[in-house]
């Protein structure tokens, strides 16, 4: 059975590559991190089919986790009443159920994969994998981290065909943290894509390379700049440019078609607003406008963007790439009048 992880680049057409694999007969489990994804994915096999096929079944992750892995499996043994994102206890013994479940019988959301591995219910649930799908594919794989990656990691013992996307440098969030398990999961591309190897998929960077989304230009800003390697399926040029002049930065922010995209906060402006990583999987923007906060507004000076963060370089890279024309930057202090 192929078992492959693809990692792609924004505005690759990676959730098209997963539509495209889909049939009406298809027996597939699609699972993805986010309700906004999962919609997505919904609405997309809607589009392909009129509607969508009893066989084709559509996840977020935890809905996955709590309603096909842990209910059906444990739901006699440790009798639960859903999902708590409260932090565990520290110091609950890891063999005590209090480690896993909270007082009102809810279980901790970053421990059921580990806690599916503790009960010993591994085999049982690859053989329920089996029973009801012959496909999986995992979308926005680069957000699995915690048990949760471990988990990802023991899928690949399932007897079906597997498809992971996902772009490593659009790792924005976590599907759960616990304490320093794969706390270093992210910090080295080479190092997460050996993982893989070793849990059995084949690793493949080069099928989406390419960004139907972003020019030539916004690509090679993102490239020469943030040194993320993205190339584009496209010939023509379209602007990349720092607004200095406050007449030129007003207009844009007043225009109700170019989005401005701020680092966090942005409900704190008027207009068409949102923050450089919750526009992650958006194809719906023409023009954009990156509003640099101060301390990156200086790094771009000195045209060190290289150094930021990895989570913050990371949410840029989203919201630079969501481009399909024009990319302009705004340093946020021009913005403050607009501020609610």
């Amino acid at each position: 059975m192929d078992k492959r992880v693809i990692f792609s680049v924004a505005g690759s057409g990676k959730t098209s590559y997963i539509i495209d694999g889909l049939e009406e007969s298809s027996r597939a489990l699609v699972v993805t991190y986010t309700d906004k994804n999962a919609l997505n994915l919904r609405v997309r096999v809607f589009r392909k089919f009129g509607y969508i096929p009893a066989g084709i079944k559509i996840y977020t992750y935890y809905r996955f986790l709590y309603s096909f892995c842990c209910k059906p499996i444990l739901g006699h043994e440790i009798p639960s009443k859903g999902i708590t994102w409260e932090l565990p206890p520290r110091f609950a013994k890891k063999t005590s159920i209090e480690h896993y479940v909270d007082a009102s019988r809810r279980l901790y959301g970053n421990r059921i994969a580990k806690l599916l591995d503790v009960a010993g219910v591994f085999p049982e649930l690859i053989e329920r994998i089996e029973k009801y799908f012959d496909y999986i594919y995992i979308d926005e794989v680069q957000d699995f981290a915690g048990n949760d990656f471990n988990l990802l990691c023991r899928l690949a013992e399932a007897d079906v065909q597997q498809l992971l996307v996902g772009d490593f440098f659009q790792h924005t969030f976590d599907t759960s943290r616990d304490g320093n398990v794969n706390g270093n999961l992210h910090d080295d591309y080479s190092t997460y894509k050996a993982k893989f190897v070793e849990a059995g998929f084949v690793v493949d960077s080069d099928l989406l390379s390419h960004s139907y989304r972003c020019s030539p230009t916004v690509c090679a800003f993102v490239s020469e700049n943030l040194g993320i390697d993205i190339q584009s399926h496209r010939a023509d040029e379209t602007e990349v440019t720092l607004i200095e002049c406050r007449e030129h930065a007003n207009r844009i922010f007043n225009c109700c078609e170019t989005v401005k995209l701020f680092y966090q906060a942005s409900n704190r402006y008027d207009g068409f607003t949102e923050n450089w990583g919750a526009t992650k999987g958006q194809n719906c923007y023409e023009d954009v406008c990156v509003v640099l906060n101060p301390s990156t507004f200086k790094l771009f000076q000195e045209s060190a963007l290289k150094k930021l963060a990895p989570q913050t370089k990371n949410k840029l890279y989203v919201a630079c790439t969501r481009a399909n024309r024009h990319l302009f930057f705004v340093p946020e202090a021009m913005y403050k009048q607009h501020r609610k």
